[in-house]
């Protein structure tokens, strides 16, 4: 006991939890003063999130299939525009209460069932985690590359079996090392990361953008824009539904747990602008990996090079491929904070709140991520299961229904926040379980199941039942909402509805005192005492 007793964390008491078991400062609702996302933070953050590696080549695997880039930039657009709403409309529940995905969950799932929705997000949040820096590992090579052009060079002493050479290694553990540092920035405070990329990146993609085309005299008759599409009929509007489905999948991880962020939010209106951004900022930048991509193919014979890093690689500029791979390693590592770090770093904090705080959690994850799961062996010779992990929207979808049902159809927004805290409050559903979820996820994710499977192993011939999984986002979202709402009218959920909204910071508590801005402990213990004696 000794032992654990010295990790515990030494923080200030939990606000509506009975003790800290259940909670601490990191899940708490943030105080007033915390709340400083404006709008243009959330700007910036989108911004940050859209210029990065995965954007530039988001349309390569939709090309491939016989699309043109005519039909390409549509599902792109009306991609990032549903998931804009989605994320807009969970990102608005984090606003109004303040608190983050894993407690508000709690709501929709059941006190201890919500669990099921953490640990998911919290793998998923790990292994991308990785994955991104391996990315980032190239960024640092390229960057090297540019100072010491020797590094290509640099004898190899792993073996062949490791899936990694020794300078691969050297720039990988640089940019894990660089990036650490910045893992223990407070969440209201890396907001000014995101506005830094927010300015450089863009001027990076833009430079290249213009480059391109000065160099290839314009993008007339260039590679894909001189490509008509191969695919006709039925065919293709399958095939386009399915690159709408890949831009939905992008960010199907943060439509979930987008509230971890929004719950800095100034105001409620401060994170509507996500509606527009997001579509807008993914459409641009997709554009322009497409164009530079297709100049490309004319400078550099006749190959799409759909990898940025591998397109810089090819520049004799040495200054400019330094200030391109260090824009772009930028981007990874503000896309990996902002996308994985940080919501695992929360996941953690629900299931162990008496030892791990977000900053801890963020620390595991660069651990077990980075390392543990040695990403380099998955991207290597784990092909199935990198698709598995991909196709995994088959669950987010449903999840993500499931809690804007709740909220705004089901409990109309009128939820009891301090009882979201509460092991034994009216969110405990059955035991901890809200049925109506399981029954939900029970009917909606099975339907995609076929078409994932055919993916991981095209062997297995799925026939009629792989058609669904193009939209298995779209269809599990739907599906999941519409069971979702019919299960919560013919078997309401009588004991967790309330006639208000009950965020207990009316006269209960004052986040803001005349001390500069400390949490009134003993308001804090009261309140917590109440709820725990009711």
């Amino acid at each position: 006991m000794a032992f654990w007793d010295a990790w515990a964390l030494t923080t200030e008491p939990a606000t509506f939890a009975p003790n800290s078991k259940w909670s601490n400062k990191d899940m708490d609702v943030v105080p007033k003063y915390l709340r400083t996302w404006t709008a243009g933070d959330f700007v910036a953050y989108w911004l940050s999130d859209a210029a990065n590696v995965a954007t530039w080549n988001m349309a390569s695997s939709m090309l491939a299939v016989g699309l043109s880039w005519r039909q390409v930039i549509p599902a792109i657009a009306c991609g990032h525009f549903i998931i804009g709403i989605i994320i807009t409309l969970n990102g608005t529940v984090g606003a109004r209460l303040h608190t983050s995905f894993p407690v508000i969950n709690r709501s929709s799932f059941g006190f201890y069932f919500s669990y099921f929705s953490v640990i998911s997000r919290a793998i998923l949040a790990m292994f991308w985690f990785g994955i991104q820096t391996t990315t980032g590992g190239e960024c640092v090579y390229q960057m090297l590359k540019a100072i010491w052009p020797s590094i290509q060079h640099m004898p190899n002493h792993l073996p062949t079996t490791s899936n990694i050479t020794t300078s691969a290694m050297m720039c990988y553990f640089l940019y894990w090392l660089i990036q650490l540092p910045l893992l223990l920035v407070p969440v209201h405070k890396i907001r000014y990361l995101f506005i830094v990329k927010s300015v450089l990146v863009p001027v990076c993609w833009i430079s290249m953008f213009i480059w391109a085309i000065v160099k290839t005299k314009g993008v007339n008759g260039t590679g894909i824009f001189n490509e008509p599409a191969r695919l006709h009929g039925s065919t293709a509007t399958w095939a386009w539904f399915a690159a709408l489905n890949s831009a939905l999948g992008n960010f199907a991880t943060l439509a979930v747990n987008i509230p971890d962020f929004t719950r800095f939010a100034r105001s409620e209106r401060a994170q509507y602008v996500q509606l527009a951004i997001i579509p807008i900022a993914f459409t641009f930048f997709a554009f322009i990996g497409i164009t530079v991509t297709s100049c490309g193919y004319n400078l550099y014979g006749n190959v799409y090079l759909w990898d940025p890093l591998t397109l810089i690689d090819k520049w004799d500029n040495r200054a400019a491929a330094f200030f391109a791979s260090f824009c772009f390693s930028l981007a990874t590592v503000a896309t990996n904070i902002g996308a994985n770090s940080i919501s695992c770093g929360s996941d953690l904090t629900a299931l162990l709140p008496r030892y791990i705080n977000i900053r801890r959690g963020q620390l595991i994850c660069a651990i077990v991520g980075g390392w543990i799961l040695c990403p380099w062996e998955i991207l290597a010779s784990a092909g199935g299961f990198l698709t598995f992990m991909g196709g995994y929207t088959i669950v987010l979808g449903p999840i993500s229904a499931i809690m804007i049902v709740d909220y705004y159809l089901v409990h109309k927004g009128r939820i009891d926040v301090p009882a979201l805290y509460q092991p034994h409050g009216r969110y405990r559903y059955t035991n901890g379980v809200n049925m109506r979820a399981v029954a939900t996820l029970v009917v909606s994710i099975p339907i995609n199941l076929p078409g994932l499977i055919s993916s991981i192993n095209p062997r297995i011939d799925a026939h009629s039942g792989a058609f669904p999984y193009n939209i298995a986002y779209l269809l599990g979202f739907v599906l999941a909402g519409g069971v979702y709402y019919i299960v919560s009218i013919a078997f309401p959920p009588t004991t967790t509805l309330t006639d208000e909204l009950i965020t207990g910071e009316t006269d209960e508590k004052e986040w803001e005192t005349s001390s500069g801005g400390k949490r009134d402990d003993s308001v804090i213990l009261h309140v917590a005492d109440a709820y725990d004696n009711s």
